[in-house]
């Protein structure tokens, strides 16, 4: 393990203020969290059906794989400043082109927006970009993470094609948050605390049931979604988010792919450029992503 450059990430977060204000906690994101740009992506701005966004390729970019990258930042931060060198990183590992969504932020536009915004991109790429369905992988971390199954679970109630498949990095799925390590991690956890998870759901999900399967999907039926790869930090107070996760996949006879990172913090895929085991997770993910599934219709 790296521990020196765990260390140096460690001080910087220690030293991460949130500020006191939307605004603030908006910009300090940006500022705390956005990596030197990819030294060979290129970065085309666009919207998909409406939707800001940001289409990357490598040199090693397929043109007919793309992934649909959601973005952290527990619905209401997050920017495309502050992922657009984690998706660029993802792009080259998985030799596929990236869809970067810049979906609405609460609380301005809360539940179900950014769930509406990540549908309406699937769709685009179809539609429009004549992509099928097995060539689009689906990629999120943290609050993307419950994006990305929500997505899945909105294509399955509409008995629509679902995605080759979906990664998910630090994923939030229950935000009842009823998780064990919500309580045994919460001083491992420089990222993710109890303050910011209450201003999360009184922002993201106000008067809702926080059970329901689109907010809370360790709660949904998982049957019939594609495989998954579910990455986490052994340091996370969504460790046991992630576990749970896994289990009720293989439960609902799901493939499922659980790797549980030693002493990695949320979301350290975002530190990949100064972080080994982050350039080590991307390349598992890049690998992971870029396996399209063949479906024989005789079978079917």
């Amino acid at each position: 393990m790296s521990q020196k450059e765990l260390e140096q990430i460690i001080t910087q977060l220690q030293d991460l203020s949130w500020g006191n204000t939307l605004a603030e906690m908006r910009a300090n994101f940006t500022s705390g969290f956005s990596m030197p740009a990819h030294p060979t992506a290129e970065v085309q701005p666009m919207t998909a059906s409406g939707v800001t966004a940001e289409w990357i390729t490598c040199p090693n970019s397929s043109t007919d794989r793309v992934i649909l990258y959601l973005h952290g930042g527990g619905f209401i931060m997050g920017s495309l400043a502050a992922y657009r060198r984690l998706a660029s990183d993802l792009a080259a590992a998985a030799g596929a082109s990236v869809l970067l969504l810049d979906y609405r932020l609460a609380p301005e536009n809360p539940y179900p927006a950014a769930l509406e915004d990540a549908l309406t991109a699937y769709r685009w790429l179809i539609e429009n970009q004549n992509f099928q369905p097995k060539q689009i992988s689906i990629a999120g971390d943290s609050a993307g993470g419950n994006l990305a199954l929500g997505l899945l679970l909105s294509l399955k109630e509409k008995a629509r094609p679902q995605p080759a498949c979906a990664a998910l990095l630090s994923p939030y799925c229950d935000q009842t948050r009823t998780g064990s390590t919500m309580v045994s991690h919460a001083d491992r956890d420089l990222m993710v605390t109890a303050p910011l998870l209450d201003t999360i759901a009184d922002c993201y999900a106000p008067g809702k049931d926080l059970r329901s399967p689109l907010l809370s999907p360790l709660y949904a039926d998982l049957f019939g979604l594609p495989s998954l790869l579910i990455h986490v930090g052994a340091s996370e107070v969504l460790l046991d988010d992630a576990l749970r996760l896994a289990r009720q996949a293989g439960l609902a006879d799901v493939p499922v792919t659980l790797k549980v990172w030693a002493d990695m913090i949320h979301c350290f895929h975002l530190f990949a450029p100064v972080l080994e085991e982050g350039r080590v997770a991307i390349a598992e993910a890049g690998a992971f992503l870029s396996k399209r599934e063949v479906l024989d219709d005789t079978l079917l």
